[in-house]
């Protein structure tokens, strides 16, 4: 009942405070579960019953370490499956800057709407997920970052992700020599940034598009994607994801790691 209280308190005093950015964060993301009464009945839908108006932030740790099932999902899946009528924010960022950058565009923005990150534990320790400086002094938020590290004529496949795998793929890019693979990241998935999408892949008109998620196929994002990809943005998508699971994540960190083996080897197979 502690996080059903303590969301309930914090959503509370982003409505009556609407000039707070009023942020709470779960020791892990899956630690939500017992505020979903909380999520459901207000955060998702209080605007639309009874025009409140809140921008509280929920910070919830997302991220496939090998920690096992309880440690490892803040079920995005859930999250979307609310999203509906432009009625709240979700984000994955995966660098400081654009964090900093989503934080600062939420406490300024108007209409106040809610906003649900997914922030991986292990990017605090990743030295390839950094900022400059003049990242955080300059720019804005930006809902899809493109890759400018590939030659746009040499690319025929054209990885979409979100999150801390983002890092995993690009290293193993590298590992491969994969040249003409491009990696984009998605960093808002509600409202999902059609217009950006369709800018920065009109750069790759004949390459294969696939989503790379860490999650199981039935969980994460991509029923989310499979939904409104293709009519928001014009393109088709494959999948590339953990096979469908009744649990989020295994309990055994050999096979976590057996897994994103087999994930990684296959997105660029495909």
């Amino acid at each position: 009942l502690s996080e059903f209280a303590a969301l309930g308190f914090e959503y509370g005093y982003s409505v009556e405070s609407p000039q707070s950015l009023v942020l709470w964060e779960a020791q892990f993301g899956d630690f939500v579960n017992g505020a979903q009464t909380i999520i459901d009945e207000f955060i998702s839908a209080s605007e639309q019953k009874w025009g409140q108006k809140s921008s509280v932030v929920m910070l919830l740790p997302h991220g496939y370490e090998g920690q096992g099932p309880d440690h490892s999902s803040a079920r995005i899946e859930r999250f979307l499956q609310l999203c509906a009528e432009n009625n709240m924010r979700v984000a994955a960022p995966s660098t400081p800057a654009n964090y900093f950058h989503l934080l600062r565009k939420q406490a300024l923005s108007e209409p106040k709407k809610p906003l649900i990150v997914f922030t991986p534990k292990s990017m605090l320790r990743n030295k390839a997920a950094v900022s400059a400086v003049e990242d955080f002094t300059t720019g804005t938020f930006e809902p899809v970052l493109p890759d400018t590290t590939v030659d746009p004529s040499a690319v025929r496949r054209v990885l979409l992700t979100s999150g801390k795998v983002y890092w995993d793929l690009v290293a193993r890019r590298e590992k491969l020599g994969a040249d003409d693979t491009a990696i984009v990241r998605v960093e808002q998935l509600y409202p999902l940034p059609a217009e950006q999408l369709r800018s920065v892949l009109d750069s790759y008109p004949e390459a294969s598009l696939t989503w790379v998620q860490e999650e199981p196929e039935n969980q994460g994002a991509w029923s989310f994607m499979a939904m409104n990809f293709a009519v928001e943005v014009g393109r088709t998508l494959r999948v590339v994801a953990r096979p469908a699971s009744a649990s989020p994540a295994t309990g055994s960190n050999a096979t976590h790691k057996v897994e994103q083996e087999d994930l990684l080897t296959r997105a660029f197979e495909a």
